[in-house]
Parts: structure tokens; sequence; C-alpha cells
């Protein structure tokens, strides 16, 4: 019979306590940390299309449980809820991806839409209103609106690894740069160096509108939902995704803007 780990004054394992787990001892991790799987499946449905299956995200993030106890190191000091939490983040996130469930069309709309909007913003000095990308785009103000509500799925998940606060801990520690396991997890936008990417990020975030930036802030730090952020800010839900989605585009083209110009150099 497995003897019950020990824990420390903050509720986190020792550091003993991770090295050379039995199978019995992985299994009661699992047993302990289950709820967050639950509580972060439940945080993505809610913005997901009914056909996705919030039991389809419980299996991803299971395995992302068991690869964050497998691969979870003490030395680094951050707590393993924290770094949890990021992999079955990621686990779901790469499950939903890979599902390839938006259309071309729309894919390639978002697309457009990016180029349209770094495109006016040289043009104009400013980053364009939605009357002016309609007008650019021959659109009335109404269909504007309805295409940017078609893309919102394309970009519901650029920035949700990055929502990765969790319940006393500070925003430092629980950053995605501070918890990544190993080079294995790096994607494009580390290449250049993860201090580089997150002062990219930060100036990304600081060059959107006002309400934009407002809503990134309540999203992804504060973690309120669409409804809760209209509440705050008196605007539909509806509304407010197309916020999001708005503010998703424009990081990204920043994002691909800055990388293109340091290919160049």
């Amino acid at each position: 019979m497995a003897s019950s780990p020990t824990y420390g004054p903050s509720g986190q394992l020792e550091k003993g306590q991770w090295v050379g787990l039995t199978p019995a001892e992985k299994a009661e991790r699992v047993e302990k940390y289950a709820p967050l799987i639950n509580y972060i499946a439940d945080r993505l449905s809610s913005r997901l299309p009914a056909h996705i299956s919030k039991d389809d995200l419980i299996s991803s993030g299971v395995l992302g449980l068991i690869d964050a106890i497998d691969k979870f190191d003490p030395d680094r000091g951050i707590l393993f809820k924290t770094y949890a939490e990021f992999r079955i983040k990621g686990a779901m996130i790469d499950d939903l991806r890979n599902l390839d469930w938006v259309p071309r069309t729309v894919r390639r709309k978002s697309t457009e839409l990016e180029k349209l909007w770094r495109r006016l913003e040289v043009e104009l000095g400013h980053p364009p209103t939605d009357e002016e990308s309609a007008e650019a785009m021959g659109l009335n103000i109404g269909d504007y609106l309805h295409l940017l509500d078609e893309v919102y799925m394309v970009n519901m998940l650029d920035l949700e690894a990055f929502k990765l606060d969790t319940p006393g801990q500070s925003r430092e520690s629980a950053d995605i740069y501070n918890i990544l396991a190993d080079d294995s997890t790096l994607d494009a936008l580390t290449v250049l160096g993860q201090e580089e990417v997150r002062q990219v990020l930060v100036k990304g975030v600081d060059s959107l509108p006002e309400k934009e930036k407002l809503v990134v802030t309540l999203y992804y730090h504060e973690e309120l939902t669409m409804k809760e952020i209209g509440q705050v800010m008196g605007f539909t839900e509806s509304r407010i995704s197309q916020l999001h989605t708005k503010s998703v585009i424009r990081l990204r083209g920043f994002i691909n803007e800055y990388f293109e110009s340091h290919d160049k150099m």
C-alpha cells in the first residue's frame, strides 16, 4: 500500500514527494487535482459550439493532468496546481485545434480582416473604427458586425493558453513563460526568447483601443465571462464577443508584423 504524500505549509507537495512516483501515487494525485479538469472544461465549453462535447474536453484534460504529474519540476518554484492548469488547458486546446471545426472560408475571412486592419492602421495612423473597416470592405455596418461574429470561433482559442491565473497566485508566478516544462513545449512565439515575446505581447495589448484593451484585461486576467464583461462595460454579450474578436485579430497581426520585420533584418 502506497504511503500518503506529505504536504508543506502552503498545501504544496514536498519536493521529495514528486520523485519516482508509483502508479498508485500517480493515481492519488490525479484524483486530488481532478476538479481542476472539470473547472477548466466548464470555462472552455461555455464558449464553444454545442456540438463540441464537454466529455471530450475532460478526456483531453485527464491526459494533460497525467502529463503534468510526469513532468512537474518542483525546483522551478511553481505550485503544481498552477502548472497542472497550464497542462490541462493546453491539452484541451490542442485537441480542439486538431478537430479543425471552423470552415476554411471563415478562417480566410479572419486572415483578410487581420491584413485589412494592419493596412488601415498604417494609412489612417490609428486603429480603424468599425465604420472605417466596414467602408473599406464595401459593407454596411450590420454586415460587418455579422462578419465579426462569424470569425469569433477562429480566434477564441488564440490567447486562451495565456489565461492562466489561479486563485491565490500572482500574475508573475502564473505566467505561461514561468511554467513551460521543457523545450518541447515551445511554439513559434517563443523562438526569439521568452522574455522578448512577453514584451511584444505587452506592447501589443497596450496598442489596442481602450475598449478592446479592457476586454482583454477582464477576460484573460480577471477571468470574467463575456456576459460579466458586458455588465461591467454596459454592452451586450454579443458586442463584447465582437470586441474580443477584434482584439485577438489585432494582437495576432501585431505579433506577425513583429516577426516579419525581424525576419528581414
